[in-house]
């Protein structure tokens, strides 16, 4: 029930806990008028995890934000196991505007949860946006964007694009695999970003880097979703060194954009290589 997590990991609840105590005190001070700020996991889990570095329990993302003060108004947790569904909810059940949701957060989200966000009723969220690998759709990034009242955190899973996607030879990738890439990136343009059109010796395309991926990405965040803060993702690696996932930040308010830039800045390259992701 309770995943293991890596060093990186770790370093990312530190991030999101960071910036989650920074937006709701800011929030909460906001008066004339008052805004309602809402905490939303698309991917909650059971609520802790076990650290792969001391074996012992870690707060997840939704308790930590449970744990800031001030306090949002309100909690949407979410995740597809109800294993972890359920120890969700006995470990929140003393909380009255927590609320536990069961299901694909692909379709909860657009569905149920950000039509309590809206701009117009003066509400405001911070989404954590944290799949294991390509189980986001994009529709759920670009509507965010565009109800301007929701800032995320998004976790750009690049181990799992590449090793299912982004090979050397594009060619022999199941077809099922370009479809979950397809629908994490909202459309196909992602072909002609991750290959140079130079060929090889053997005359394939060569693969770019993932950075360059992940600029196009970031470009995607502003251009077509509309974000208009987008920092520099923060890379997170393994004990090699290699990016395993990048995290990004995505707003509208340029004080938004300043603060998690220096939070990533203060932990870009701390313990760099100390504890596997």
């Amino acid at each position: 029930m309770f995943d293991e997590i890596g060093y990186w990991s770790e370093i990312k609840l530190d991030i999101v806990r960071e910036y989650a105590q920074a937006y709701s005190t800011i929030l909460s001070a906001q008066r004339s008028p008052s805004l309602h700020h809402v905490y939303i996991d698309a991917f909650a889990g059971a609520g802790k995890h076990i650290s792969r570095r001391t074996q012992g329990f870690v707060l997840g993302s939704p308790l930590n934000a449970l744990e800031v003060k001030p306090p949002f108004k309100e909690y949407h947790l979410i995740d597809l196991d109800r294993r972890k569904t359920q120890a969700l909810r006995e470990t929140v059940a003393k909380y009255p505007n927590v609320y536990v949701h069961e299901g694909d957060c692909n379709k909860l989200l657009l569905s149920e949860i950000f039509t309590r966000v809206r701009y117009e009723d003066y509400r405001r969220g911070l989404c954590l946006l944290d799949p294991y690998g390509l189980h986001l759709n994009w529709e759920v990034v670009q509507a965010a964007g565009e109800m301007k009242a929701i800032e995320i955190f998004l976790n750009f899973p690049v181990m799992d694009m590449n090793r299912n996607v982004l090979w050397k030879n594009p060619e022999r990738v199941d077809e099922r695999q370009r479809h979950r890439m397809d629908a994490f990136w909202g459309d196909g343009s992602w072909r002609d970003i991750a290959y140079d059109t130079t060929r090889n010796l053997f005359g394939m395309e060569m693969k770019v880097d993932t950075d360059i991926i992940a600029e196009a990405f970031r470009r995607r965040l502003q251009t077509v979703a509309g974000f208009a803060h987008v920092p520099e993702p923060i890379p997170m690696r393994n004990t090699k060194g290699a990016v395993v996932y990048y995290l990004f930040f995505a707003s509208h308010k340029p004080v938004a954009g300043k603060i998690v830039q220096d939070i990533f800045r203060k932990y870009k390259d701390r313990g760099l290589g100390d504890g596997s992701e």
